[in-house]
């Protein structure tokens, strides 16, 4: 690999984009979730995850992707640094 590959990034085309698009309406479709109900469900696990963990709610993506074989549904939830008192 050269050096100036690491610096060329692809660029989306269009065309990519909207595949991208279509491949989630189509995961929503068949997986029978309105985008409503995917916005409830990421409340409902920002909700349990937050009584043991700290989340950054702002920066949570929960979004449902499809291959050949099935839906998933893939919740990313960065979580804020633990600041842990000492025992003295």
């Amino acid at each position: 690999m050269r050096l100036r590959d690491w610096f060329r990034r692809r660029r989306e085309s269009g065309k990519d984009i909207a595949e991208q698009r279509l491949r989630l309406v189509l995961a929503h479709d068949r997986a029978n979730i309105s985008p409503g109900m995917l916005e409830i469900l990421k409340d409902e696990l920002l909700e349990v995850i937050s009584r043991h963990l700290e989340v950054d709610p702002a920066k949570v993506e929960v979004k449902l992707t499809r291959d050949q074989h099935e839906t998933r549904l893939v919740a990313d939830i960065p979580l804020r640094p633990v600041t842990r008192a000492r025992s003295q």
